[in-house]
């Protein structure tokens, strides 16, 4: 929040003014609030997705080299070359909006099947590593979700915390000031408007004398 000095009107249109302000940076900040619970809400959530399927790409990946390591030693690094056939994965990534913020649902990988002779050790082997390929896409996507919605949540976290501690307080400082201004000037008021009616009493006295 800027630390300029607020343009406020004079006298009792400006307190109206802060007023009305102050009003709505308080019902600001209650929004903020209330958004930024959601959004720690969906960053636990996230967090616990991402925890998961990283858990699941370790333990496929781990998987898919033993089935490699196999293929290597039964058919040879040569049988392993000959089987890759140079297919492209198709990764599909769904989104999902939560308070204005979007970010990756899920993901996942299609791949056409091999048309390539293989012994089954190979096969197991090609199937590991495509499900381990699945995996990583995934955790890739909650990864990516949770680092939106961290950061999301973070922002609105700053964005309360200006509102709550510099500018509603701005306000109520600035609506206390006007309000005293307010109040000495009619004081002043009144003591004139005293000060005037007592001047005129002897000239109404002498006037009925």
């Amino acid at each position: 929040m800027s630390q300029r000095a607020l343009a406020v009107p004079p006298g009792r249109a400006g307190r109206l003014w802060l007023q009305r302000r102050l009003e709505t940076a308080r019902r600001g900040a209650d929004l903020l609030d209330r958004k930024l619970r959601i959004l720690q809400g969906e960053v636990g959530r996230l967090r616990e997705s991402a925890v998961q399927t990283a858990a699941a790409w370790d333990r496929h990946q781990a998987e898919a080299e033993q089935w490699l390591l196999r293929a290597a030693l039964l058919n040879g690094q040569r049988a392993i070359r000959l089987s890759a056939d140079g297919v492209s994965a198709d990764v599909r990534i769904s989104y999902s909006v939560t308070m204005g913020v979007r970010f990756p649902a899920d993901a996942t990988v299609a791949l056409p099947p091999s048309m390539v002779w293989e012994s089954a050790v190979l096969t197991m082997a090609r199937q590991a590593h495509r499900t381990a390929l699945a995996e990583a896409v995934r955790h890739a996507a909650a990864a990516e979700a949770l680092r939106v919605m961290e950061a999301e949540a973070l922002a609105t976290r700053y964005r309360l915390r200006a509102v709550r501690e510099r500018w509603i307080p701005r306000l109520e400082q600035a609506l206390v000031g006007v309000t005293l201004a307010i109040e000495e000037q009619e004081r002043s008021d009144a003591a004139r408007l005293r000060l005037a009616e007592g001047s005129l009493r002897p000239i109404r006295r002498s006037a009925g004398g």
